[in-house]
């Protein structure tokens, strides 16, 4: 299937639920502390993004229960809300998804829960500052794989590996279209397969692990994790490729 090509006002409806993701993420991520539980943030979450006039997109998706993916630790991506109480020291991941009149919106961080640690908040700001490289360096014409490429680099020279398995995707109608965007690149060549070009949305999101990328899904069916049982962190933007560069959907 082609990676679909939007027109500007598709790409202003697309903005529209991302910022309202970009909202939510901000609000959570204020009232962050010791105590909450993970199913107190879900339902903060929820009614903020109904009170903003979209729905939660992936409250239902694939089966998953909540409207927030709340990742504590070493769970990277696609925890579920529970009554684990937040503790000082946690790190917790918040992946959120929203649909307003049949557009979606996607994006991610990682935060620290009171005082955490140098090597919390090193491993953190790897998913961050892997995601912005990447949208500095996005431009018309460039494949798909050297962005993956680039993602994959910029990880290993901070000394940590991207998580394998999972990726990054493009987004519109429904929440998880073509392309797919590993953060590591598949095979030896990046010059080839599809092409970024003007008017695509995707979505980046830099999953990272401290020592082993392979990935282990836990009991309960969603919570991923890696194979050395280490912490990691996530972060995730909605971008659009407006006049040959990456914009940012997802920020308020």
């Amino acid at each position: 299937m082609a990676v679909a090509i939007r027109k500007p006002a598709e790409i202003e409806s697309l903005r529209k639920a991302s910022q309202i993701v970009a909202k939510t993420l901000n609000y959570l991520e204020a009232n962050i502390k010791p105590g909450l539980t993970l199913a107190q943030i879900d339902k903060m979450g929820e009614d903020f993004i109904l009170s903003c006039g979209a729905r939660p997109s992936f409250k239902g998706l694939y089966g998953f229960e909540g409207s927030v993916c709340t990742s504590v630790n070493e769970v990277i991506i696609h925890g579920i809300p529970n009554d684990y109480a937040l503790k000082e020291g946690d790190i917790i991941g918040l992946d959120i998804g929203t649909e307003l009149e049949g557009w979606y919106g996607d994006a991610a961080i990682t935060c620290g829960v009171g005082e955490i640690s140098e090597s919390d908040a090193r491993l953190i700001a790897c998913a961050k500052e892997a995601l912005y490289y990447a949208i500095k360096h996005i431009k018309v014409g460039m494949h798909f794989k050297e962005l993956s490429a680039l993602l994959e680099n910029f990880i290993l020279d901070y000394g940590y590996v991207p998580l394998r398995s999972f990726c990054g995707h493009g987004i519109g109608r429904r929440p998880h279209e073509e392309p797919e965007i590993p953060n590591y690149l598949e095979g030896k060549k990046a010059k080839q397969g599809d092409k970024i070009k003007e008017g695509m949305v995707f979505c980046i999101e830099p999953m990272i692990c401290q020592k082993e990328g392979t990935p282990r899904i836990l009991e309960d069916k969603w919570s991923v994790v890696a194979t050395d049982g280490l912490k990691g962190s996530h972060y995730e933007h909605t971008v659009a490729i407006i006049k040959g560069k990456a914009e940012i959907l997802s920020r308020e």
